[in-house]
């Protein structure tokens, strides 16, 4: 065990000497949490084996576990904390057989793609589309071979022939249909899964409704708040429409010359160096990678406990904790996904409080953190660091922000289509992407669907949309405490984890979020950073060949500066 104390940061209290009214049943979820945990972690494949013991020993542990906590006797007189405590911990429990189960890639679930039985509940619904990404979105065929999901996309990046990339991009049509039918409302999968999600909506509203209110804000003001950046982004982009298969290349083929000295076997290593640089051992603190491409892993990358972090006997034994990612390709985009999951990761490892507050708070805080270091690869600074070179600023910008839009747009898609559940989904994605992202309208498609989070949480992606406005309010904040980050910075992690990342949900997100911005979240600081685009670019709109002959000037300058050997989402 690696033991790391922060200033002030000792708040968790051993279970052993518990004398709090929730101590036994604390003690009891503490252990069913382990179970769950390490049962999750051998059913995605990561390991065989944990502390030993095969799945069916973690099986067994975490039906008594649950056993233990539902039975458990509550003493005295719990107080208002003790009351949210086993509010938290008796929902997890809960609702632990949901979307945590898929992520071992469908094991242990009879759910699959080819279901069309209109009777399916929400969930089983969710679990049968969640299957066509590990199916159909996992096996696209292009060019005589099968191909990932997550590999296809990159490659849209990457591919200078656009017959090929609309090939590409085509490769998609059985995951789309399978997710979207005909586009008829009794026929459309999707749709059928948007109705059960409203119908089942609960009194105190959706995701989109949970992440406003983390923010301080309402459902109208983020919408007015996505649109805005997505309109801030229109204009600093503005020039012809461009056909959705070119988007990618359109706006990142600029770095591909810095793409071009980032292996996939580099990238892994290139991200434990940037936050080891920001005063955070990957390495020491244990974190585990599970990077490699198998049959039936689950389609998207995540990070998750193996076991929490514990006061036992006065000494903190931190969480042990896995990145799961499919790296076939090297470059910015799948570093900067990498960075992000390795965010949570150093999140997960902040954390010090008590089991029952032993988790990262609300969604749109915790994705907008893990993108608070994966947007440094956007920085010349970085590129210079880590890769011995850099891009022109506002290029490089542009192609981090060309995906971040993205991201913005899928959430305004998801909030819109929750409003509006008997709108034709294809027609309100080919709304929004033609009017903000310059995109050719293309109705027929329904290319929205390239996303897991669409079906495996519908509302999720507006954590992702939501979030980048938050996380651009984050960096600024910390910036201006300690100082640049985007080339490291030690102070980073202490201090990060001192003030935000230590206290999980012992504080409400949305109380943390004021609290350590000292206001209310904003949208200025993404509207300014979208500004600084056109102020540091001329040519922003001009044509892909142009811009990668900007590229080739490449500077070399201060690559005695850390610019890494040959040796690393």
């Amino acid at each position: 065990w690696n033991v790391v104390f922060f200033i002030g940061a000792s708040a968790a209290v051993s279970l052993a000497a518990a004398t709090h009214p929730l101590g036994a049943q604390e003690a009891a979820y503490a252990e069913w949490r382990n179970a769950h945990h390490a049962v999750d972690t051998l059913e995605a494949g990561t390991l065989d084996r944990w502390n030993g013991q095969p799945i069916e020993v973690w099986r067994e542990r975490l039906e008594s576990a649950r056993s233990a906590f539902l039975q458990a006797p509550i003493s005295g007189h719990p107080t208002a904390e003790e009351r949210r405590a086993q509010m938290l911990m008796r929902a997890d429990v809960d609702a632990a057989s949901g979307a945590a189960a898929l992520l071992s890639g469908g094991a242990g679930t009879s759910a699959r793609c080819t279901d069309r039985d209109h009777a399916l509940d929400e969930a089983a619904l969710i679990s049968t589309l969640y299957d066509c990404f590990s199916t159909l979105g996992n096996q696209l065929e292009f060019e005589q071979r099968p191909l990932a999901r997550a590999t296809a996309l990159e490659l849209l990046h990457e591919i200078p022939d656009a017959h090929r990339r609309e090939a590409l991009f085509r490769a998609f049509t059985p995951l789309w249909q399978a997710l979207n039918g005909d586009g008829r409302s009794i026929e459309s999968p999707y749709r059928r899964l948007l109705h059960l999600t409203v119908s089942n909506r609960p009194a105190s509203g959706d995701r989109v409704d949970d992440a406003a209110r983390t923010v301080g804000v309402d459902r109208h003001t983020v919408e007015r708040w996505l649109v805005g950046a997505l309109q801030t982004w229109a204009e600093v982009t503005a020039g012809p429409d461009i056909e959705p298969w070119d988007y990618w290349y359109h706006h990142t083929a600029v770095t591909q010359p810095l793409d071009g000295r980032l292996k996939p076997e580099d990238v892994a290593t290139l991200s434990s160096r940037y936050f080891q640089d920001l005063g955070a051992d990957l390495s020491a603190m244990g974190v585990l990678h599970d990077l490699a491409h198998r049959p039936g892993k689950a389609p998207l990358a995540y990070t998750d406990y193996v076991q929490l972090g514990q006061s036992i006997d006065g000494i903190w034994r931190p969480a042990t904790v896995r990145v799961s990612a499919t790296v076939e390709k090297g470059g910015l985009y799948i570093a900067n996904e990498i960075i992000h999951e390795d965010g949570h990761a150093v999140h997960m490892m902040a954390l010090r409080t008590r089991p029952a507050f032993f988790d990262l708070g609300d969604a749109v805080f915790y994705e907008a953190f893990a993108d608070v270091p994966s947007w440094s690869v956007a920085s010349p600074a970085f590129q210079r660091r880590y890769l011995g070179a850099s891009l022109e600023p506002g290029a490089s910008y542009q192609a981090l922000y060309a995906g971040v839009m993205l991201d913005i747009a899928w959430g305004l898609f998801e909030l819109r289509m929750l409003d509006h559940p008997d709108s034709d989904p294809n027609q309100v994605w080919t709304e929004i992407t033609r009017r903000y992202l310059h995109i050719r309208p293309h109705p027929e498609l329904a290319w929205w669907a390239l996303r897991v989070q669409l079906v495996h949480a519908p509302g999720y992606m507006i954590n992702y949309g939501l979030g980048a406005i938050l996380t651009a309010d984050l960096r600024a904040r910390i910036a201006q405490a300690i100082g640049p980050f985007d080339a490291g910075n030690p102070r980073w992690y202490t201090w990060t984890a001192q003030h935000l990342l230590q206290f999980g949900e012992t504080i409400e997100t949305p109380t943390l979020l004021r609290r350590f911005l000292g206001r209310p979240v904003s949208d200025r600081a993404l509207r300014r950073e979208l500004c600084r685009i056109r102020a540091t670019t001329q040519t922003i709109s001009d044509s892909v060949a142009s811009k990668i002959a900007t590229a080739s000037s490449i500077s070399a300058a201060d690559t005695t500066n850390g610019g890494m050997n040959r040796t690393v989402d």
